[in-house]
């Protein structure tokens, strides 16, 4: 047994009733950064304490912020 209390965990199935506040968009969780992610809006919304934050204010920007642009399966980037 530990004394830390245990961070909770985000419930993957709030992602079928998620969407996206500026989009509607449907959202992709990454688990590395523990965001929702729209790629359409180019937001990433935190997830804190296994509650996602979708306050527009509080996103990141993806696209200012993400060193290289996705890239397709021939390794060309997309153009947006």
């Amino acid at each position: 047994m530990t004394d830390r209390p245990e961070t909770p965990q985000f419930d993957r199935h709030m992602l079928e009733a998620l969407v996206c506040p500026v989009t509607h968009a449907t959202l992709h969780y990454d688990a590395a950064r523990q965001e929702l992610v729209s790629p359409t809006a180019g937001l990433a919304f935190p997830i804190r304490a296994g509650i996602p934050i979708m306050l527009i204010d509080e996103a990141r920007q993806i696209k200012a912020t993400d060193p290289e642009p996705p890239t397709l399966p021939t390794g060309e980037p997309q153009d947006e």
